[in-house]
C-alpha cells in the first residue's frame, strides 16, 4: 500500500490538528522554518508547550478561534507509508465539509475528549463514517493527562462508545481505541510512560500496521472510460485503447467484458499503464485497456465483466449530504455527475431527513444545507451503478447545480 488515506473528526478543542501537528513532528515531516514559527507563536502566547495545531490550521480565523472550519489536507511520509490527512471540521454547520473530507478515506480517527467523553458530535462523526462505509476507525481518547491518565476513565469512554458502535449497520468495520495525550505525544508515535495500563499500539504503529485488505473495499471490477487513446503514429498506427481508472477489483487479459450502455461485449486482450505491458490490473490502477474487437466506446461509458452487470435504471433511490445553501426540494433540476457521467437529473422527492444521532428518521419535504436524507430522483437517461453498500465507486455521485455551476449536494446509491 502506497499511499493511505486518513480523515480525522472531533469537537471544539478535542485535539484533531496538535494530533496531526504532533504525528508530523514525531515523524520529522516538519520544515525547520515551521519548527521555528511554531516555537515563536507559542512562545509569544506565553504557552509552556508547543502549539502543534499551527502545523495545520491555516486559514486566519482557524488560528484566531482555534477552530478548525476547512478541510485541509496533510501530507507526509514514513519509511513504510505516505499518508494524506484530511483534517475535518467537527461543527454541525460544517457536517458537509466532514462528508467531503472523509468520503475518500481509508481510515478515520475519531478523537474525544477524556474529559468530556462520548457527547452529541461524537454520534455524528460516527454516523458519517458509518455513511461513507469507512471500514478502520481508531477512536483516539485524547487529552488523558488532563484526568490523570485514568484507566477507569479511559474504559467508561470505550463502553459508552461500544454502545454506539452497537447501533452500527455496518458490521465490516473495525473500531480500535487508543487513550493518548497528543500534547505531550503520548502513544501518538511513541508509547506513553504514563499509561503502562494500555499494552496496545500507538497511533503510528496502528497506522503502519494496516494491510490493504484492511482498508480498502473489493468488490465488482468497474471501468469508467475517461478517455480513447488513438495515437495514430508510424509505431501505433492501429492502436485503440481505453484509458481510465479501476475500481472495485482485478482485471486480466482474456477478461470476457460487456461495454456499458450499449451492452456490446468483447475481450481484454492487452493490459496498458504507461510504457510496460500487464498481464492483470489491479483496483485503483490508472490503465489502457485494448479490446479484441473495434466497437464504439466512448468517455461516459463503463467496461464491466460480462458476468457482473451493475444496474442500468433512470429512477435512484439515494441518501443525500445536502451542501448549498438554497434548500433541496421536489421538482427542482440537477446535473448528476456519476464517474464520468453527467446526466440531467429531477429531483422527484424528498422522503426524509436522517438524524445522524442514530434517533431515526422524520418525515420531510426538503433538506436545508448539511441535512442528510433519502432523496428519489429520476433521470434523463440510465445510469449503470452499483448500490453504495455494495461498491463505493460506482454507488457515488454528485449533484450540479447547472445554473451556478456549484456542487449542490453528495449522494449515495441504496
Amino acid at each position: 500500500m502506497e499511499v493511505l488515506k486518513i480523515a480525522t473528526a472531533g469537537s471544539v478543542d478535542d485535539g484533531k490538528s496538535t494530533l496531526i501537528g504532533r504525528l508530523l513532528y514525531d515523524t520529522k515531516s516538519l520544515t525547520t522554518d515551521k519548527i521555528e514559527a511554531i516555537e515563536k507563536s507559542s512562545k509569544q502566547k506565553g504557552y509552556d508547550y508547543l502549539d502543534f495545531s499551527l502545523a495545520t490550521d491555516g486559514l486566519v480565523a482557524e488560528r484566531e478561534q482555534g477552530i478548525t472550519i476547512d478541510v485541509a489536507h496533510i501530507y507526509f511520509s514514513t519509511a513504510k507509508k505516505s499518508y494524506i490527512i484530511a483534517d475535518t471540521p467537527g461543527h454541525v454547520e460544517y457536517t458537509r465539509n466532514m462528508v467531503t473530507g472523509a468520503s475518500t478515506s481509508q481510515v478515520s480517527i475519531i478523537l474525544i475528549d477524556a474529559r468530556k467523553g462520548v457527547i452529541e458530535q461524537t454520534y455524528r462523526h460516527f454516523f458519517i463514517n458509518n455513511l461513507l462505509r469507512v471500514k478502520e476507525v481508531i477512536v483516539a481518547v485524547n487529552k488523558m493527562d488532563l484526568v490523570d491518565y485514568s484507566e477507569e476513565v479511559y474504559n467508561k469512554i470505550k463502553a459508552d462508545f461500544q454502545a454506539l458502535n452497537s447501533k452500527s449497520s455496518f458490521k465490516e468495520q473495525n473500531v480500535s481505541y487508543i487513550p493518548l495525550s497528543a500534547i505531550n505525544g503520548g502513544n501518538v508515535a511513541d508509547k506513553s510512560e504514563n499509561m503502562p495500563w494500555y499494552t496496545g499500539q500507538t497511533v503510528l504503529e496502528h497506522l503502519e500496521a494496516l494491510e490493504p485488505e484492511d482498508v480498502f473495499e473489493t468488490g465488482k471490477a468497474r471501468f469508467p472510460v475517461q478517455t480513447v487513446i488513438r495515437p495514430k503514429t508510424e509505431e501505433y498506427h492501429d492502436f485503440r485503447g481505453y484509458a481510465g481508472k479501476l475500481y472495485g477489483n482485478n482485471i486480466k487479459v482474456g477478461d470476457a467484458v460487456t461495454v456499458l450502455p450499449s451492452l456490446t461485449e468483447s475481450k481484454v486482450t492487452n493490459i496498458h499503464f504507461f510504457d510496460q505491458q500487464f498481464d492483470e490490473a489491479t483496483a485503483g490502477s490508472s490503465i489502457t485497456l485494448e479490446l479484441e474487437n473495434d466497437i464504439n466506446v466512448t468517455r461516459g461509458d463503463m467496461i464491466v465483466k460480462s458476468d457482473e452487470l451493475p444496474k442500468i435504471e433512470k429512477d435512484i433511490n439515494t441518501t443525500i449530504c445536502w451542501m448549498d445553501s438554497k434548500k433541496l426540494v421536489a421538482g427542482t433540476k440537477y446535473l448528476v455527475q456519476h464517474n464520468t457521467n453527467r446526466v440531467l437529473a429531477k429531483i422527484e422527492s424528498v422522503k426524509n431527513v436522517i438524524a445522524t444521532d442514530y434517533s431515526g428518521v422524520t418525515p420531510a419535504t426538503q433538506l436545508a444545507i448539511n441535512e442528510i436524507g433519502e432523496v428519489n430522483i429520476k433521470l434523463s437517461k440510465a445510469l449503470y451503478f452499483d448500490a453504495y453498500n455494495d461498491n463505493k465507486s460506482n454507488g457515488a455521485f454528485i449533484l450540479i447545480d447547472a445554473a451556478t455551476n456549484t456542487t449542490a449536494g453528495v449522494g449515495f446509491i441504496n
